[in-house]
């Protein structure tokens, strides 16, 4: 278990993502490139092809992120963050908010 002040410092924040593409020569690795509400624009690597063939498919749509994550290459893509979703035996789940909300909002 970790205690309560540790969770604290897990920043999520809503992005929408702005491009999404295969990373070549990896048959699980999408990379997406996301509006976190910041100056720049975020790139963040996820696990998730393999529930996405068409990565184009995930442009415009909004997901929970993790900001605060020191980033991390993964096949030689600089990943900054972490895409929140769930993977089980009936495929990938995706959490998004009901309504567009302005990139950068803060999950709490």
């Amino acid at each position: 278990m970790i205690a309560y002040e540790d969770f604290k410092k897990v920043e999520m924040k809503i992005g929408t993502v702005k491009e999404a593409e295969r990373v070549p020569d990896t048959d699980k690795l999408i990379k997406l490139t996301v509006d976190v509400g910041e100056e720049d624009l975020r790139t963040i690597v996820s696990g998730i092809a393999e529930y996405y063939p068409e990565p184009e498919a995930l442009v415009g749509k909004q997901f929970p992120f993790v900001t605060n994550l020191e980033p991390r290459k993964l096949r030689g893509v600089e990943s900054q963050g972490m895409i929140m979703a769930v993977a089980g035996e009936h495929g990938l789940a995706m959490f998004s908010p009901d309504k567009q909300v302005e990139p950068g909002s803060t999950i709490s």
